[in-house]
């Protein structure tokens, strides 16, 4: 239970960093908000979840075994974690510049798809989205699933639940229309999911140096 508990917070921490970052889904996000009020976040994250789903399914029943394997998990272990190192250096690095009130608003009046399908096509768009889930992603899943369908449901649970906590908070915050968080605190959040990236990047790395300190390449 604590193992399950760990990798739920840690995969709901990795998943805030990415989504507290500025990209598409979030300006989709205050866009929508605009138009539709508050249920535009929900709704774009239910969309972005399906995709998410659907990838770690995949995963799930394709790829388990070849992604078990010691040389695969070193390999992911790798790269996922100097990934990680460069995202919380960039992160700490970059914070104090970061905004959230430079999102435009857009026309409330312009017609536009379901958020559902937006929410889907705004996470494809970005390719942050894809590196993250090739490297970051990817070696968090194979590690939970060393606990079998309860570990990568847990992963799965943490990681969706993080982007479902921020964007209805952007989104609740757009449709009332006031500003839940100053630039000042949204700049801290981000220089703490900073230093967090960088701690699991550590843990990576360190996993990486064992596998092949075994010699397995």
């Amino acid at each position: 239970m604590v193992e399950l508990i760990a990798i739920f917070g840690g995969s709901f921490t990795l998943a805030l960093s990415g989504a507290l970052m500025p990209g598409p889904l979030l300006t989709v996000t205050v866009v929508e908000s605009t138009r539709r009020g508050f249920r535009a976040g929900p709704l774009l994250i239910t969309g972005h979840a399906l995709l998410e789903l659907l990838l770690v399914v995949a995963v799930i029943q394709g790829l388990g075994p070849f992604l078990k394997s010691p040389r695969v998990m070193g390999v992911i272990a790798l790269f996922g974690g100097a990934m990680l190192v460069w995202l919380g250096v960039d992160m700490v690095r970059t914070s104090s510049s970061l905004s959230l009130n430079g999102q435009s608003a857009g026309d409330p009046s312009k017609r536009t798809p379901h958020p559902l399908l937006m929410g889907l096509l705004a996470s494809l768009s970005n390719p942050y989205w894809t590196l993250w889930w090739a490297t970051i992603g990817l070696g968090y899943l194979v590690a939970a699933m060393k606990f079998g369908l309860v570990g990568a449901s847990a992963f799965f649970l943490g990681h969706i639940g993080a982007d479902y906590a921020w964007y209805s908070l952007v989104s609740f915050g757009v449709s009332r229309g006031k500003t839940l968080l100053s630039d000042k605190s949204y700049q801290i959040i981000i220089r703490i999911c900073g230093l967090f990236l960088l701690g699991f990047g550590g843990w990576f790395l360190l996993s990486a140096k064992e596998y092949l300190s075994r010699g397995i390449f």
